[in-house]
């Protein structure tokens, strides 16, 4: 029987931060009665990751390990994990215990009016870089894309997982996901939720992977935008109720057949 919701969780060297973040994630889900999966999602760490991600895996059987064999980065991370969800709703969230797992049953909820809901860090506790830094890139993506979230750095997310059919794999997606998803003409919400300081291993980002190559993918991002979300509302159909799009191309292609 599929899960209520899947739950995918890039990790990078955070072998502290493993069994305390899967405990925490499944017993907010548990109460809220919802059956789950959490996928952990070793990026090619360098440190015990995996052998703890296998030690939660035994603690409980809804977690499922999958785990690079070098690291390609967050957004590769969290795509390895989407393509493993049997659940019709995912939820992600960082592996730093940053985010508040208790903060997930809140956009759950409110997905039931909309396709994806993001949350917004109130009161962040980061570092002076990573704050100036987010608030550039914000100012950016409003001058360069024309659309304000006020976190699309934030990874507490939950969405439909048939958001994705119209959302393009790349290295940088995890940046920009609210946005190609409301381009594409998804709704998307926006939620507070809590942060906290990283209480063990270190942050895997700096000026650059965070700021300057958030630059180069705003730019990518815009050309994307202009060219190929191709999503148009389909306003009128010709066929059956009863018969899928498949359906009625081949029921259309034995017509024509037939013909003399």
């Amino acid at each position: 029987m599929k899960p209520d919701i899947s739950v995918v969780v890039p990790l990078h060297n955070e072998a502290p931060n493993v069994l305390p973040l899967a405990q925490r994630v499944l017993s907010e889900l548990d109460h809220g009665k919802l059956t789950s999966e959490l996928i952990l999602v070793d990026d090619g760490s360098a440190d015990e990751t995996w052998q703890r991600v296998l030690e939660a895996q035994k603690l409980d059987s809804r977690v499922r390990g999958l785990r690079h064999g070098k690291n390609a980065g967050q957004s590769a991370a969290l795509w390895t994990g989407f393509k493993h969800c049997r659940a019709e709703v995912i939820g992600t969230l960082d592996g730093d215990l940053q985010n508040n797992p208790a903060d997930l049953p809140r956009p759950i909820a409110e997905l039931q009016s909309c396709d994806m809901v993001c949350g917004v860090r109130m009161k962040r506790m980061d570092n002076w870089v990573r704050r100036v830094s987010s608030s550039i890139a914000r100012m950016a993506r409003r001058k360069v894309l024309g659309v304000d979230f006020r976190d699309s750095g934030c990874n507490l997310r939950v969405f439909k997982a048939t958001l994705l059919k119209n959302l393009p794999a790349f290295d940088g997606i995890h940046r920009f996901m609210p946005i190609l998803a409301q381009a594409g003409g998804a709704t998307v919400k926006e939620v507070p939720v809590d942060h906290h300081p990283r209480t063990a291993g270190k942050s895997n980002y700096g000026v650059w992977n965070r700021l300057g190559r958030g630059m180069i993918d705003l730019v990518m991002v815009r050309w994307l935008m202009k060219r190929q979300l191709l999503n148009p509302a389909v306003i009128e159909s010709s066929a059956p109720a009863h018969l899928s799009p498949q359906e009625s191309d081949i029921a259309a292609n034995a017509g024509a057949s037939t013909r003399p």
